[in-house]
């Protein structure tokens, strides 16, 4: 069953981020992972949540994307990202 990363972010370091973006998007296809959204025209339609970036990955499997985010590979990038933006991230599992 496919899983979506669902990742909300606010960028604090534009420069930083630029570079997570560079180091975090092999790894995504390392783990065989795609970009679905990233980063376009994003607009609450209910609720309170207030998008800023949003981002939507998909993976095979809720595992696989949790081996992602949890990998060696990706943990430099992560740690840029955690260290230059706010960031709320989910997996959800697909149909």
């Amino acid at each position: 069953m496919p899983a979506y990363v669902i990742v909300n972010i606010a960028i604090k370091d534009p420069e930083r981020y630029e570079q997570y973006k560079r180091l975090a998007a092999p790894t995504v296809a390392l783990y065989g992972g795609r970009y679905v959204a990233r980063g376009g025209c994003a607009e609450a339609l209910e609720g309170s949540m207030i998008p800023k970036r949003i981002v939507l990955l998909q993976f095979d499997t809720t595992e696989r994307a949790k081996q992602w985010w949890d990998s060696p590979e990706y943990r430099e990038a992560r740690g840029i990202r955690q260290s230059c933006a706010d960031t709320d991230m989910i997996v959800v599992e697909g149909m």
